[in-house]
């Protein structure tokens, strides 16, 4: 689960009546909030609903494994008590109390990794913090944009002079060093550091924040704190699943929203199925890849009763079928049009998880690309026992006439013997999306 929460939640996407366009958590930066206006929000912010212990049941009974969530985001703004900037939960809200704490006693309690996602560059509230230049145009447009475009051209995208007093080099020190240390030694063990957007990053400023990783030498992190020179753990496709041909190997995560926003917008109602999720979960795992779906809650500290339906839908989905997901491998077989397809390793022969999507007509799956003896095939949700046998284009599976479950049936079909997955050199490197 990845969690996008902070001050934006509170204008959800919406400042001065006007509607702003693209992402919620992008807010300040599209609608070139002045940084006075925007500190405003955080008065507003209180959410007294907050109920972490119910987040993580959450995201537990969905079937995940661990939690991302922005402990900064670009406006700057944390969500822990930090001695570095008054610009924190505690210092500026009325609600006053560290939101990360009750979250990593919660993870720890119910047995979810905790991962922190950090803005190590862009910074729009705390002075030197680096900032993408993006059009006031792109999103809501204010009767001084004209003056406010030519100012963001001169000045490295700030619109605001107050973003300005210091130089970056200052904001390194004065600010990212210290508050990721304080992220790494006040919540005990952190699974993930997701950095995101290196804007304006040097090899210098990133081997600064780099060397404070050592407080938390287990730590798996991204490929986003400066490219290059800083490549991390893991690759991070960014709304989108990456074809077999973009893989090489390494280990990657898709990220990806429920609707169309990362952080909380009142008016966006685009909302992914939850058939669309599980398929989208199904597509990453026969690749080798992990799936970390958003959840953008409300000021108040609730998720959007849309999130909730469909984290039930997923978990319920995990609970029948999730030994189609956990501990597998990539697919070894070729592309299929009916499904996906995971593997695990069993005593010395392979098992391979069949998701079927489309449920044939003639009551015969077709399972190409497998030369191994069969040794069983079964349905996984029940156990029933299905006629298998090999043919001239594979493996010729019986199924029933109706299809258990329409979104996607999982039959557990192994053979003897070991199949290597489909993992391909790429030419050239998987892109890492800078969007959210």
């Amino acid at each position: 689960m990845f969690i996008h929460w902070g001050v934006y939640a509170v204008p959800a996407g919406i400042h001065n009546g006007q509607k702003i366009n693209r992402i919620g958590e992008w807010i300040m930066n599209r609608g070139k909030i002045s940084v006075a206006d925007y500190k405003a929000y955080a008065s507003q912010f209180n959410p007294v609903k907050y109920d972490a212990d119910a987040w993580v049941r959450m995201a537990k009974e969905a079937g995940m494994k661990y939690i991302v969530i922005t402990a900064k985001h670009h406006d700057g703004f944390a969500l822990f008590d930090s001695r570095a900037s008054t610009w924190d939960m505690v210092d500026a809200t009325p609600y006053g109390k560290d939101l990360i704490k009750p979250l990593a006693e919660a993870c720890r309690k119910h047995g979810i990794k905790l991962g922190l996602y950090y803005s190590h560059a862009q910074d729009w509230v705390n002075p030197g913090g680096a900032a993408a230049r993006k059009k006031a145009s792109e999103g809501w447009v204010n009767p001084d944009s004209a003056k406010i475009d030519a100012y963001t051209e001169a000045n490295s995208g700030h619109w605001d002079p107050a973003q300005t007093t210091k130089t970056m080099a200052q904001y390194i020190d004065d600010i990212a060093v210290p508050q990721v240390k304080e992220i790494l030694t006040q919540y005990g063990d952190i699974a993930v550091l997701w950095w995101d957007t290196p804007t304006g990053m040097t090899d210098e400023f990133a081997q600064k924040i780099q060397n404070v990783l050592t407080l938390q030498p287990n730590i798996i992190t991204n490929d986003r704190l400066k490219r290059p020179n800083f490549p991390g753990d893991f690759k991070t496709p960014e709304q989108r699943i990456p074809d077999l041909s973009e893989l090489d190997g390494k280990d990657w995560e898709t990220c990806m929203t429920m609707n169309g926003t990362w952080g909380y917008k009142s008016y966006d109602d685009k909302w992914k199925s939850s058939e669309t999720m599980i398929r989208n979960l199904l597509d990453i795992t026969s690749k080798g890849g992990n799936y970390l779906l958003n959840v953008g809650p409300k000021a108040d500290g609730e998720f959007p009763a849309e999130s909730i339906e469909r984290l039930r839908a997923v978990g319920a989905w995990m609970k029948v079928n999730g030994e189609a997901v956990y501990n597998t491998k990539g697919s070894p077989l070729p592309v299929l049009t009916w499904g996906r397809c995971t593997k695990r390793e069993h005593n010395g022969n392979t098992i391979l998880y069949l998701s079927v999507f489309n449920w044939p007509a003639n009551g015969q799956l077709v399972v190409p690309g497998i030369k191994n003896e069969i040794r069983s095939a079964q349905l996984l949700a029940t156990g029933k026992t299905l006629k298998a046998k090999a043919s001239n284009e594979g493996i010729a599976i019986t199924l029933p006439s109706q299809a258990p479950d329409t979104i996607a049936t999982v039959i557990k079909l192994e053979v003897k013997g070991k199949m290597e997955s489909r993992v391909s050199v790429p030419k050239k490197e998987m892109e890492a999306g800078e969007v959210h």
